[in-house]
């Protein structure tokens, strides 16, 4: 064997060697960074992926992984770009559709209803029976729909205008409510007195009273009250439907690491 065939050979030698070491040094920060993840340990698990990029730049499992650490601390815009960096280098497939899932959710929770739309779409093209997808989409268009229907991006700023103007409003009604409630008891407590007052002034009378079985009137403040009282749990009861009906069709982040 020539000197110069030798070279080549031993070169070869060490190209390999240096791949493989890269490529175990790019599994292991994986694997740590995932023991992190499970365990909640953030930035540790940040770290540990980000190492395992710097051991091999086109670790697909690293980007994911390192997007779903992102989201997870929210910093949501980190996120989408590891989301991108894995499905730029992901066929089409179940994890390309995670990936494509777990992106909508980053932007959903960024309120871009139309990217998280466009995001849920891809993923249900790799992977067309997903349901949490498919419930996350129609959150998403629903969201669209409101936002067009209410004026765009100053939906947000009008929702929580209303919402300081309501809770204004309801303070202000638990007050007047307050107020008449403590007028409603000195009238009864005024009346009862002259009832007191008039049966002991006649005792015929208040005896016939009694045999009549006579029942208190309800004042007209009490009657308001009243109405205010089922008016207010008729609301509560619809806000709690509400509530459900929109926890269900919230996002779930999808913790599958590779």
């Amino acid at each position: 064997m020539s000197r110069m065939r030798r070279f080549i050979c031993i070169g070869l030698f060490l190209l390999l060697g240096a791949a493989s070491c890269f490529a175990q040094s790019e599994r292991a920060g994986v694997r740590r960074g995932n023991r992190d993840f499970r365990k909640e340990h953030w930035p540790q698990a940040e770290i540990n992926y980000k190492k395992a990029l710097v051991a091999d730049s086109t670790s697909v499992a690293a980007d994911y992984n390192l997007g779903n650490t992102y989201y997870k601390t929210e910093n949501y815009t980190e996120a989408d770009r590891y989301y991108k960096a894995a499905i730029d280098s992901l066929a089409k497939g179940k994890h390309g559709a995670d990936a494509f899932h777990n992106m909508g959710n980053s932007l959903l929770q960024q309120k871009n209803w139309q990217g998280a739309i466009d995001a849920y779409k891809n993923a249900l093209r790799r992977n067309p029976g997903d349901m949490e997808t498919k419930s996350n989409l129609a959150y998403a268009q629903k969201m669209l729909e409101n936002e067009q229907q209410n004026g765009g991006g100053n939906n947000d700023q009008n929702q929580d205008q209303n919402q300081d103007q309501d809770q204004n409003q309801d303070q202000n009604k638990d007050q007047q409510d307050k107020q008449d409630q403590q007028q409603n008891q000195d009238q009864n407590n005024d009346q009862n007195n002259d009832q007191n007052q008039d049966q002991k002034d006649d005792p015929q009378q208040n005896q016939q009273n009694q045999q009549q079985g006579q029942q208190p009137k309800i004042t007209p403040q009490a009657a308001q009250q009243m109405l205010q009282a089922i008016q207010a749990q008729e609301n509560e009861t619809q806000d709690k439907v509400k509530k459900e009906k929109a926890a269900r069709l919230k996002s779930k982040q999808k913790e599958k690491n590779w």
